[in-house]
């Protein structure tokens, strides 16, 4: 979705891992698995032990017991942890990204449509969950000192902050609005940051369909002409 992350931004098949390995014979399911499929599995082991554990508490081996798979394996396919946990956040980012790009594609020409598939797509169930919540917060807070993490986030983030601007540029202009075009794409993706922020920590009483709905509240209040 969202824009640190986001944000950062389809994802249902990718939630279902591979059936694990059965204790015992881990190194021969591992050789017959493909490398894209053990590569996967690492991956969405590594996003349940960030969920679980955070990010400084993750260690190969608590990904290798949570995919099933033996820690050699784990040592063949990432090397290292800090390999490991950037194909994670690339992963992560490529999902989101094909998400909201669905979504906008879906939406079909209307830019009003667009605009509101694009927030809708933010609190999608694939997307905006606990576990995947939590891992992304994981990565924010490792960003600041980590140039790779800024790095993987900073494109996408730029393209998908510039889809938000041209199209609350195509609102005002259609609905003749006051407001600046950046100015209210940031007020839009700050709120939505927000509200991940918030189902993430759990300290409210905040729900997906809460979520979406203030959300559409502030498209309501932002573009009234249209959004009733």
């Amino acid at each position: 979705m969202l824009e640190i992350m986001t944000p950062m931004k389809t994802a249902d098949a990718k939630d279902v891992l591979p059936e694990p390995a059965r204790k015992g014979d881990p190194e021969k399911r591992g050789r017959k698995a493909s490398k894209e499929v053990r590569q996967q599995q690492l991956i969405e082991a590594t996003i349940d032990s960030l969920a679980k554990r955070g990010y400084s508490e993750t260690t190969m081996a608590d990904v290798a017991d949570g995919a099933g798979l033996s820690r050699g394996i784990v040592n063949f396919h990432f090397e290292s942890k800090d390999k490991l946990l950037v194909a994670t956040l690339q992963y992560m980012a490529d999902e989101y990204a094909a998400h909201w790009r669905a979504a906008l594609t879906r939406a079909g020409e209307d830019p009003a449509h667009q605009l509101r598939a694009l927030v809708a797509a933010d609190f999608d169930r694939s997307i905006c969950n606990k576990r995947k919540l939590a891992a992304w917060c994981a990565f924010w807070g490792e960003a600041k000192s980590r140039p790779t993490y800024q790095a993987l986030c900073g494109a996408r983030d730029a393209a998908y902050q510039k889809i938000f601007i041209d199209l609350c540029a195509t609102l005002k202009e259609s609905g003749g609005y006051a407001y600046e075009p950046q100015v209210i794409a940031l007020a839009l993706s700050a709120m939505l940051e927000g509200l991940w922020l918030r189902l993430m920590m759990g300290t409210e009483d905040v729900t997906r369909e809460s979520a979406l709905q203030a959300a559409n509240a502030f498209l309501s209040a932002a573009f009234p002409k249209h959004y009733a």
